[in-house]
Protein backbone atom coordinates (compact mmCIF):
# COMPACT_ATOMS: atom_id res chain seq x y z
CA UNK A 1 0.00 0.00 0.00
CA UNK A 2 2.63 2.69 -0.56
CA UNK A 3 2.11 5.51 -2.16
CA UNK A 4 3.53 6.01 -5.99
CA UNK A 5 3.44 8.73 -8.48
CA UNK A 6 -0.19 7.92 -9.72
CA UNK A 7 -1.77 8.68 -6.54
CA UNK A 8 0.64 11.37 -4.68
CA UNK A 9 -1.27 14.17 -5.52
CA UNK A 10 -4.94 12.77 -4.33
CA UNK A 11 -6.60 13.71 -1.05
CA UNK A 12 -6.32 11.83 2.38
CA UNK A 13 -9.02 11.26 4.24
CA UNK A 14 -9.42 9.24 7.42
CA UNK A 15 -12.01 8.37 8.98
CA UNK A 16 -12.15 7.05 12.26
CA UNK A 17 -14.78 4.48 13.47
CA UNK A 18 -15.10 2.96 9.79
CA UNK A 19 -14.34 -1.04 10.67
CA UNK A 20 -18.10 -1.95 10.95
CA UNK A 21 -21.13 -1.56 8.65
CA UNK A 22 -22.06 1.99 10.14
CA UNK A 23 -22.45 5.79 9.94
CA UNK A 24 -18.56 5.57 9.43
CA UNK A 25 -18.06 2.74 6.22
CA UNK A 26 -21.02 5.10 4.55
CA UNK A 27 -18.66 8.18 5.54
CA UNK A 28 -15.71 6.59 4.20
CA UNK A 29 -17.29 5.53 0.57
CA UNK A 30 -18.70 8.83 0.04
CA UNK A 31 -15.10 9.93 0.71
CA UNK A 32 -13.80 7.55 -2.22
CA UNK A 33 -16.41 8.02 -4.57
CA UNK A 34 -15.27 11.67 -4.90
CA UNK A 35 -11.39 10.20 -5.31
CA UNK A 36 -9.79 10.30 -2.06
CA UNK A 37 -7.53 7.63 -0.68
CA UNK A 38 -8.89 6.51 2.19
CA UNK A 39 -7.48 5.57 5.74
CA UNK A 40 -10.10 3.41 7.82
CA UNK A 41 -10.25 2.95 11.67
CA UNK A 42 -11.23 -0.16 13.63
CA UNK A 43 -10.59 -0.85 17.32
CA UNK A 44 -12.97 -3.75 17.29
CA UNK A 45 -14.72 -4.22 14.39
CA UNK A 46 -10.76 -5.07 12.76
CA UNK A 47 -11.88 -8.08 10.42
CA UNK A 48 -14.53 -5.97 9.08
CA UNK A 49 -12.05 -2.76 8.19
CA UNK A 50 -9.96 -4.90 6.44
CA UNK A 51 -12.50 -7.24 4.15
CA UNK A 52 -14.20 -3.48 3.87
CA UNK A 53 -10.86 -2.14 2.72
CA UNK A 54 -10.04 -4.97 -0.02
CA UNK A 55 -13.32 -3.92 -0.75
CA UNK A 56 -12.21 -0.28 -1.77
CA UNK A 57 -8.82 -1.12 -3.05
CA UNK A 58 -10.53 -3.87 -5.09
CA UNK A 59 -12.88 -0.27 -6.91
CA UNK A 60 -9.78 1.56 -7.03
CA UNK A 61 -9.12 3.58 -4.09
CA UNK A 62 -5.59 3.42 -2.25
CA UNK A 63 -6.81 2.51 1.26
CA UNK A 64 -4.87 1.59 4.44
CA UNK A 65 -6.90 0.51 7.94
CA UNK A 66 -5.38 1.69 11.27
CA UNK A 67 -6.55 -0.17 14.34
CA UNK A 68 -6.27 0.41 17.98
CA UNK A 69 -8.52 2.43 20.81
CA UNK A 70 -8.83 6.24 20.05
CA UNK A 71 -8.48 6.85 23.43
CA UNK A 72 -5.01 5.65 23.58
CA UNK A 73 -2.55 8.53 24.12
CA UNK A 74 -0.10 7.35 21.59
CA UNK A 75 -2.65 6.13 19.08
CA UNK A 76 -3.48 9.16 17.18
CA UNK A 77 0.42 10.01 17.11
CA UNK A 78 1.10 6.81 15.31
CA UNK A 79 -1.97 6.54 12.95
CA UNK A 80 -0.97 10.16 11.64
CA UNK A 81 2.93 8.69 11.55
CA UNK A 82 1.46 6.15 9.52
CA UNK A 83 -0.37 7.99 7.23
CA UNK A 84 1.99 10.40 6.35
CA UNK A 85 4.72 7.75 5.78
CA UNK A 86 2.00 5.80 3.64
CA UNK A 87 0.20 8.36 1.59
CA UNK A 88 2.54 11.91 2.55
CA UNK A 89 -0.30 13.95 4.04
CA UNK A 90 -3.58 14.01 5.47
CA UNK A 91 -6.21 16.01 4.32
CA UNK A 92 -9.45 15.18 5.51
CA UNK A 93 -10.24 13.57 9.37
CA UNK A 94 -13.80 12.42 10.17
CA UNK A 95 -14.40 11.61 13.59
CA UNK A 96 -16.53 8.75 13.51
CA UNK A 97 -15.37 6.68 16.38
CA UNK A 98 -17.85 6.80 19.43
CA UNK A 99 -19.81 4.45 21.97
CA UNK A 100 -22.99 4.83 23.37
CA UNK A 101 -24.61 3.13 26.05
CA UNK A 102 -28.25 4.02 28.43
CA UNK A 103 -28.83 3.55 32.27
CA UNK A 104 -30.98 4.52 34.80
CA UNK A 105 -29.60 7.89 36.14
CA UNK A 106 -29.97 6.03 39.76
CA UNK A 107 -27.72 3.29 38.17
CA UNK A 108 -24.97 5.47 36.17
CA UNK A 109 -21.25 5.22 38.52
CA UNK A 110 -18.04 7.44 37.85
CA UNK A 111 -17.17 4.11 35.65
CA UNK A 112 -19.52 5.01 33.38
CA UNK A 113 -19.30 8.76 32.92
CA UNK A 114 -15.61 8.02 32.29
CA UNK A 115 -15.41 5.54 29.89
CA UNK A 116 -17.83 7.59 27.57
CA UNK A 117 -15.88 10.87 28.25
CA UNK A 118 -12.34 8.79 27.37
CA UNK A 119 -13.94 7.45 24.10
CA UNK A 120 -16.47 10.03 22.89
CA UNK A 121 -14.39 13.12 24.28
CA UNK A 122 -10.56 12.41 24.36
CA UNK A 123 -10.46 10.22 21.85
CA UNK A 124 -12.11 13.03 19.60
CA UNK A 125 -9.92 15.40 20.87
CA UNK A 126 -6.45 13.30 20.73
CA UNK A 127 -7.16 12.38 17.09
CA UNK A 128 -7.30 15.86 15.60
CA UNK A 129 -5.26 17.08 17.90
CA UNK A 130 -2.01 14.69 16.14
CA UNK A 131 -4.40 15.04 13.04
CA UNK A 132 -4.26 18.84 13.42
CA UNK A 133 -1.06 19.33 14.17
CA UNK A 134 0.19 17.32 11.03
CA UNK A 135 -2.54 20.16 8.94
CA UNK A 136 -0.65 22.60 10.58
CA UNK A 137 2.87 21.84 8.35
CA UNK A 138 1.16 21.04 5.26
CA UNK A 139 1.20 24.12 2.83
CA UNK A 140 -2.80 23.43 1.97
CA UNK A 141 -4.06 22.52 5.37
CA UNK A 142 -6.77 20.04 6.05
CA UNK A 143 -10.25 19.59 7.58
CA UNK A 144 -11.23 18.05 10.33
CA UNK A 145 -15.04 17.32 11.40
CA UNK A 146 -16.35 16.08 14.60
CA UNK A 147 -19.98 14.31 14.97
CA UNK A 148 -21.41 15.15 17.95
CA UNK A 149 -25.50 14.46 18.42
CA UNK A 150 -28.39 16.93 18.25
CA UNK A 151 -30.10 15.65 21.83
CA UNK A 152 -27.63 17.49 23.51
CA UNK A 153 -29.47 20.61 23.28
CA UNK A 154 -32.48 18.41 24.52
CA UNK A 155 -31.64 15.62 26.42
CA UNK A 156 -33.87 12.50 26.88
CA UNK A 157 -33.83 10.12 30.08
CA UNK A 158 -31.05 7.57 30.92
CA UNK A 159 -28.47 8.51 28.45
CA UNK A 160 -26.77 10.85 31.26
CA UNK A 161 -23.32 9.48 30.85
CA UNK A 162 -23.12 9.79 27.38
CA UNK A 163 -24.78 12.83 27.17
CA UNK A 164 -21.84 14.14 29.09
CA UNK A 165 -19.14 13.18 26.59
CA UNK A 166 -21.28 13.75 23.66
CA UNK A 167 -21.74 17.72 24.80
CA UNK A 168 -18.48 18.74 24.75
CA UNK A 169 -18.20 18.23 21.15
CA UNK A 170 -19.36 21.49 20.22
CA UNK A 171 -16.85 23.59 22.52
CA UNK A 172 -14.41 21.14 21.21
CA UNK A 173 -14.98 21.98 17.49
CA UNK A 174 -15.14 25.70 18.10
CA UNK A 175 -11.91 25.30 20.15
CA UNK A 176 -10.21 23.49 17.56
CA UNK A 177 -11.37 25.73 15.06
CA UNK A 178 -9.21 28.54 16.53
CA UNK A 179 -6.44 26.51 17.71
CA UNK A 180 -5.25 25.27 14.25
CA UNK A 181 -6.41 28.45 11.98
CA UNK A 182 -4.22 30.67 14.43
CA UNK A 183 -1.41 28.25 12.61
CA UNK A 184 -1.83 27.40 9.58
CA UNK A 185 -5.62 29.83 8.27
CA UNK A 186 -6.23 27.09 6.00
CA UNK A 187 -7.14 24.14 8.51
CA UNK A 188 -10.81 24.29 9.52
CA UNK A 189 -12.92 22.71 11.97
CA UNK A 190 -16.65 22.24 11.91
CA UNK A 191 -18.68 19.31 13.70
CA UNK A 192 -22.05 17.53 12.60
CA UNK A 193 -24.76 17.14 15.05
CA UNK A 194 -26.95 13.86 13.47
CA UNK A 195 -30.41 12.45 14.30
CA UNK A 196 -31.45 8.53 14.41
CA UNK A 197 -29.67 7.61 10.83
CA UNK A 198 -29.50 4.26 11.57
CA UNK A 199 -32.81 2.29 13.01
CA UNK A 200 -32.01 -0.68 15.07
CA UNK A 201 -33.40 -4.14 13.24
CA UNK A 202 -35.48 -4.54 16.33
CA UNK A 203 -37.32 -2.06 16.58
CA UNK A 204 -41.31 -2.09 16.21
CA UNK A 205 -43.00 -0.75 13.27
CA UNK A 206 -44.95 1.28 15.82
CA UNK A 207 -41.98 2.88 17.37
CA UNK A 208 -40.22 3.63 13.57
CA UNK A 209 -43.31 5.43 13.08
CA UNK A 210 -43.00 7.22 16.53
CA UNK A 211 -39.30 8.29 15.46
CA UNK A 212 -40.50 9.21 11.90
CA UNK A 213 -43.42 11.67 13.24
CA UNK A 214 -40.61 13.43 15.35
CA UNK A 215 -38.98 14.84 12.54
CA UNK A 216 -39.91 18.12 11.60
CA UNK A 217 -39.42 16.63 7.69
CA UNK A 218 -41.32 13.19 8.51
CA UNK A 219 -38.90 10.99 7.14
CA UNK A 220 -36.06 8.94 8.73
CA UNK A 221 -32.69 9.70 8.77
CA UNK A 222 -30.10 7.80 6.82
CA UNK A 223 -25.98 7.07 6.78
CA UNK A 224 -25.57 9.48 3.39
CA UNK A 225 -27.46 12.06 4.89
CA UNK A 226 -24.01 12.82 7.49
CA UNK A 227 -21.90 11.24 4.58
CA UNK A 228 -23.20 14.68 2.40
CA UNK A 229 -23.08 16.79 5.27
CA UNK A 230 -18.96 15.44 6.13
CA UNK A 231 -18.02 16.08 2.83
CA UNK A 232 -19.55 19.19 2.34
CA UNK A 233 -18.24 20.82 5.26
CA UNK A 234 -14.54 19.07 4.91
CA UNK A 235 -14.35 20.85 1.37
CA UNK A 236 -16.06 24.05 2.20
CA UNK A 237 -13.32 26.61 2.26
CA UNK A 238 -14.99 29.48 4.02
CA UNK A 239 -16.67 27.76 7.25
CA UNK A 240 -14.96 26.86 10.34
CA UNK A 241 -15.99 26.47 13.85
CA UNK A 242 -19.63 25.40 12.71
CA UNK A 243 -21.57 22.77 14.53
CA UNK A 244 -24.59 21.84 11.74
CA UNK A 245 -27.26 19.46 12.62
CA UNK A 246 -28.47 16.97 10.34
CA UNK A 247 -31.31 15.77 11.63
CA UNK A 248 -34.70 17.14 9.75
CA UNK A 249 -35.48 19.25 12.17
CA UNK A 250 -35.71 16.81 15.37
CA UNK A 251 -33.95 19.72 17.30
CA UNK A 252 -36.60 22.75 16.25
CA UNK A 253 -39.92 20.29 16.47
CA UNK A 254 -41.05 17.26 18.27
CA UNK A 255 -44.56 16.29 17.81
CA UNK A 256 -44.96 14.77 21.28
CA UNK A 257 -43.04 16.24 24.55
CA UNK A 258 -39.44 16.12 25.59
CA UNK A 259 -40.25 13.16 27.63
CA UNK A 260 -41.41 10.81 24.98
CA UNK A 261 -38.45 11.83 22.59
CA UNK A 262 -37.49 8.71 20.73
CA UNK A 263 -34.04 7.40 20.15
CA UNK A 264 -34.05 4.32 17.64
CA UNK A 265 -32.39 1.91 20.51
CA UNK A 266 -34.16 2.90 23.09
CA UNK A 267 -38.00 2.04 24.05
CA UNK A 268 -38.51 -0.71 21.34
Amino acid sequence: MESNAIDLDLPVAWITGSGAARVGQSVAAHFADHGYRIVLHANKSRAEAHTFAAHLQNSGTRTMVVEGAIENPRFGIESVEKIVETFGRIDVLINSAAIWDWKPFEETTAADVQRQFEVNTLGTFLCSQAAGLQMVKQPTGGAIVLIGDWAVHRPYRDFSSYFVGKGAIETMTRSLAIELATRNSRIRVNAILPGPVMLDESISEKKALTILNQSLLKRHGEPHHVSEAAYFLATHEFITGVCLNVDGGRSIYSENSVADIAHPTFGK
